[in-house]
């Protein structure tokens, strides 16, 4: 007797391989059986047919950290198929810490990754001081997820350091030597690596940049020596940028990675992307990983599969904060707001202010109008020309502004523009679709539980699968390399080599999937963290069945109740 039979699905096992027909059998939270026609009985059977069967997705840039222990869903993620989060990317999380020093942490945390303080500080209860402290916390919830983590270069640094870790100070042999420590013990509780970030729009609240953005390679190479004597875990990061804009690495970054790779004998994942200052420069950048892994370097750009943006409305951040008779009705409910600013005269006065605000995003959206597009519904993040503000007010003898006002005002407020960052400096998705074909490049970068107000990129599992695979108008990808990179690819990297293929005696962890329904939905605001903090929530249609560990989490996307999910240790 099985505890579950998924039949007549048709099988994208993670290795690459073409699909085939088949059942899977699952017991005792492990693949028992894959074959056609099965023999057996089950207490709980999936009739498959006419749906695909993949791995469970496993996403390795997430930034739950505070989330995870107090929330047993983590949604977004767990809505877009992902079965494992790896948080504490960036060099930011929330141990080790002195009694004393939470604060400074939540703030590090609000100012890098845009999760509000007031929300971590009233959701998190803290109850640590070492890592293996922290991991001990994280392992008491039962989940709907499986949760892994790296230990984050900031705390370790101001834990070790004092004020002088927030701060460009340069460590002693002896503070190396304590970080290299912690760090190894981390590792040893079941850490899966070390991530810091040199990227200086990396910011606390208070505008220092992160602990480590300047750290010298004695330092970094020190506490990597750590992953060597070990023999486990992945060294992270942000990379250094160019100036004005975030997550750029120049040539040398490079350079030190191989050369750091190289002594440590450790993989190294560094973030990617395209950006309008250098074009062009991802390319060379993924050429030289490339080569460093062809001479035995172990090197992997971590990349966006998606061009990717802020999203811009009356429910989050927008060009007319700041301005007076805008500022008048900010305290309204959405749609009474929307109401009052299609008032001529209001839309009139509002649109002659000038933009007084001190506020970050305003001010840059207000700069950027050339860049702003409707993001329809379904929502496209590869829009084509044709969906720029820029045309549609061209086509209507209008300016930007004015289109961009009349856009977020009509349909209650509930309109969302998309304001494109990265993987967009083509006016498409080419260079994603370039990265995504490089044998070298691992997904990531989804940012799972962070840019609560900003962004909503957790939801990118489903968009390679409906857009890469299926709808998008150019090139696309094959179905079966687009699971295979979110599922082996990315479970292998951190050696999580108990999931991400469907094999007996592997984890049960798995989708089953409508690829004739598979479809984003609207990006929608919520206030449903702690204290009523804010979050895009971004759901999905298609996804008949999540499985962890052999029990279904999630049915038409839907929370089951069941919490299969626990902390993953690496080595364990």
């Amino acid at each position: 007797m099985y505890d579950l039979i998924i039949r007549n699905g048709m099988i994208v096992d993670g290795t690459g391989a073409q699909p085939f027909a088949a059942d899977v059998a699952i017991k005792d939270g492990l693949i028992a059986a894959v074959g056609a026609a099965l023999p057996g009985a089950a207490r709980e059977t999936i009739d498959a047919a006419g749906l695909i069967v993949t791995p469970g997705f496993v996403d390795i840039h997430t930034h739950y950290d505070g989330q995870a222990t107090w929330d047993p869903l983590l949604e977004p993620s767990t809505l877009h198929g992902v079965t494992t989060v790896l948080m504490g990317a960036c060099g930011v999380g929330f141990a080790p810490v002195h009694p004393g020093q939470e604060d400074w942490l939540i703030q590090l945390m609000e100012g890098v990754e845009d999760i509000p303080g007031v929300v971590l500080a009233e959701g998190m209860t803290w109850g640590w001081e070492t890592f293996p402290q922290y991991l001990d916390i994280l392992e008491k919830t039962p989940r709907a997820v499986d949760v892994a983590a790296h230990i984050p270069h900031g705390p370790v640094r101001t834990y070790v350091m004092g004020e002088r870790g927030a701060t460009d100070a340069p460590a002693s042999p002896e503070e190396i030597a304590a970080m290299k420590a912690i760090v190894r013990e981390a590792i040893d509780a079941g850490a899966f690596g070390f991530s810091t970030s040199r990227t200086i729009t990396h910011r606390a609240m208070d505008g220092t940049p992160v602990p480590g953005t300047w750290a010298a390679e004695d330092e970094l190479f020190g506490i990597g020596a750590a992953l060597k004597e070990a023999g486990r875990g992945l060294f992270e990061l942000a990379p250094a940028g160019v100036a004005g804009e975030d997550l750029v690495a120049p040539k040398k970054e490079v350079e030190w990675m191989c050369r750091l790779s190289a002594a440590i004998e450790r993989p190294i994942t560094y973030a990617l992307t395209q950006v309008d200052a250098a074009p062009d420069q991802w390319r060379e950048l993924m050429e030289e990983s490339y080569k460093a892994v062809q001479a035995g370097a172990q090197v992997f750009p971590q990349i966006m599969a998606r061009p990717t943006g802020l999203l811009i409305g009356l429910q989050s951040n927008h060009p007319f904060i700041g301005r007076p008779s805008y500022d008048e009705i900010a305290h309204l409910p959405l749609a009474e707001r929307a109401a009052a600013m299609r008032e001529p005269a209001r839309r009139e006065l509002i649109l002659d202010e000038a933009n007084t605000a001190r506020h970050l995003y305003a001010r840059m959206i207000g700069a950027r109008l050339h860049q702003l597009y409707l993001l329809d519904d379904p929502p496209n993040y590869e829009p084509g020309p044709e969906m720029s503000l820029k045309a549609l007010a061209a086509a209507e003898g209008v300016d930007i502004a004015a289109k961009a006002y009349d856009l977020m005002a009509a349909d209650g407020g509930e309109t969302l523009l998309l304001l494109t960052l990265f993987n967009y400096s083509y006016g498409n998705g080419d260079a994603s679709y370039e990265m995504l074909q490089h044998p070298v490049a691992m997904i990531g970068l989804s940012d799972g539980g962070a840019h609560c107000g900003l962004m909503c990129d957790a939801s990118m599992s489903t968009w390679i699968l409906s857009h890469w695979v299926r709808d998008r108008p150019g090139p696309r990808i094959s179905l079966e390399q687009a699971v295979r990179k979110q599922t082996r690819d990315t479970a292998h990297l951190y050696g999580m080599t108990d999931r991400g293929v469907i094999a007996p005696g592997l984890k049960a962890d798995l989708n089953v999937i409508d690829m004739t329904r598979l479809r984003l939905l609207a990006p929608e605001m919520r206030h449903d963290l702690p204290a009523g903090g804010r979050r895009f929530i971004q759901a999905a249609t298609g996804y008949v069945a999540t499985v962890l560990s052999g029990e279904v989490v999630r049915r038409e996307g839907v929370d089951t109740g069941a919490r299969p999910g626990r902390l993953v240790r690496a080595g364990r």
